[in-house]
């Protein structure tokens, strides 16, 4: 399975961006509006210039609860792994497994054009999984 299979599989494939200028008020306003868990740093909307997670954001609140002002470039994570659509899945689970990380961005040619979490990617393997079990089991009830 492909990367971009577990994409087109996701209930919302849009990205949501925010620029490293906002505030890390207005990214908490996000993360909560979009019941997601990070989001893609980006001056543009297309180029990656950072990623920064909820867990970001705990961590830094616990030292300083004046962060909320803050630019989300003062929290976010600048060297951000990435994947192509057109890897493999396995190849993204050693991934964020190798480097303890939950979100990845999907980029085609360069450019932003998706984000994968560790969720999406336990509910596709899930899928699949069920999917074997199911011809499995008709092919021993077929006999």
């Amino acid at each position: 399975m492909r990367i971009n299979d577990v994409i087109h599989g996701k209930a919302r494939q849009d990205v949501i961006t925010i620029r490293p200028d906002a505030t890390v008020r207005q990214l908490i306003g996000l993360l909560a509006e979009h019941n997601v868990g990070a989001l893609i740093v980006s001056a543009d909307g297309s180029s990656v210039d950072g990623i920064v997670s909820e867990r970001d954001v705990v961590r830094r609140l616990h030292a300083d609860d004046g962060v909320l002002e803050a630019p989300v470039s003062s929290i976010m994570t600048t060297q951000v792994r990435s994947c192509e659509g057109s890897a493999a899945v396995t190849e993204l689970m050693q991934l964020m497994t190798e480097h303890r990380i939950r979100h990845v961005p999907v980029l085609t040619d360069g450019a932003l054009t998706g984000i994968i979490s560790i969720g999406d990617v336990v509910k596709s393997r899930i899928g699949e999984l069920e999917f074997e079990r199911d011809q499995l089991d008709n092919y021993l009830h077929q006999t």
